[in-house]
């Protein structure tokens, strides 16, 4: 049913999220960064660095927007995803790779509704410390270098935000299309990744089927979406960089800003080269194999179901 869907979806997401939200944090920083600029060289530097400078709970900045929107998220995709997928096979007949992509389109187009303005919020939390502790070096390094203490810089103390002020300034300065900026780049990535993820999960999975009325073991399901997850998050990590660059709101030192896609995609290639692409993939992929792998094992066990079922009895 479309209520038990929607839960499993949910649920999914909040676990999903919850377990690998670090190593989303640490992507977020890697891919904003820029040459001449790096404060990190690596997934794990990046880590150790924030729990340095933020203490161990800097780690979930920005967690408690994706926990509130995950769910209504993941509900959207996974059940768009089922919508599409029954629509298109109504006569009958065995799904085309074609019919699967059309599905999987489909699902990704209309989850942007909710992921644009969440990744919009978690960009900002998530990155707010790597512009700090730039800000920091920058400052140390005037006072390091200045003789005398009437020109020593002062120390920076960074002001913490919300995600609560930050949409209604945007809300304010900008009115609901300032919670979209980056839409475009949002479906570039999305919709390409649910193209490619959905089909190939449904093919892998179907690998560990002894009968096509069977589903397959839970462990099947979390390996078919642990190797589409990453798959498909490596094929669009180009197009997830530069929405990350354009929906940051507030940049480093020196950092370019942006006017729209082409010209992100431009001073990306001439300024930091083609493999400037790639930053963060690893971390991505990292990110997207264990939490779409827990994803649609919680989907496919069918949770809400459970809890559905034990409703009646329980006000009997």
């Amino acid at each position: 049913s479309l209520p038990a869907k929607l839960i499993n979806g949910g649920i999914a997401g909040l676990i999903g999220v919850t377990c690998v939200f670090p190593i989303d944090l640490a992507k977020t920083r890697l891919q904003n960064q820029q040459n001449g600029q790096r404060m990190y060289s690596s997934m794990s530097d990046c880590l150790i660095k924030t729990i340095r400078s933020e203490g161990y709970f800097g780690m979930y900045r920005g967690a408690a927007v994706n926990l509130t929107l995950v769910t209504p998220e993941k509900a959207i995709k996974l059940a768009a995803n089922d919508f599409f997928r029954h629509h298109l096979s109504k006569d009958g007949k065995k799904l085309t790779l074609l019919r699967e992509m059309l599905a999987g389109c489909g699902a990704g187009t209309c989850q942007v509704i909710v992921t644009t303005p969440m990744e919009m919020l978690k960009i900002q939390l998530q990155d707010a410390g790597r512009i700090a502790a730039q800000k920091k070096l920058m400052a140390a390094q005037a006072q390091l270098s200045s003789s005398s203490a009437a020109g020593a810089a002062e120390p920076v103390v960074e002001k913490r935000t919300t995600a609560t002020q930050i949409t209604r300034e945007l809300l304010r300065s900008k009115g609901i299309a300032g919670l979209y900026k980056g839409l475009g780049a949002t479906l570039l990535r999305d919709v390409p990744f649910s193209i490619v993820y959905f089909p190939l999960f449904a093919n892998l999975n179907k690998l560990g089927q002894k009968d096509p009325n069977v589903k397959a073991p839970f462990y099947v399901s979390f390996l078919s979406g642990c190797v589409a997850g990453s798959t498909a998050a490596v094929a669009v990590n180009p197009c997830d960089v530069i929405k990350t660059r354009l929906q940051s709101l507030q940049r480093g030192v020196n950092e370019d800003t942006y006017s729209g896609i082409l010209d992100c995609t431009k001073k990306i290639w001439q300024k930091e080269g083609p493999t400037a692409f790639f930053k963060g993939a690893y971390c991505r992929a990292l990110v997207i194999a264990p939490l779409f792998g827990i994803a649609q094992v919680v989907y496919f066990i069918g949770i809400a179901e459970f809890l559905l079922d034990m409703l009646p009895k329980h006000r009997a």
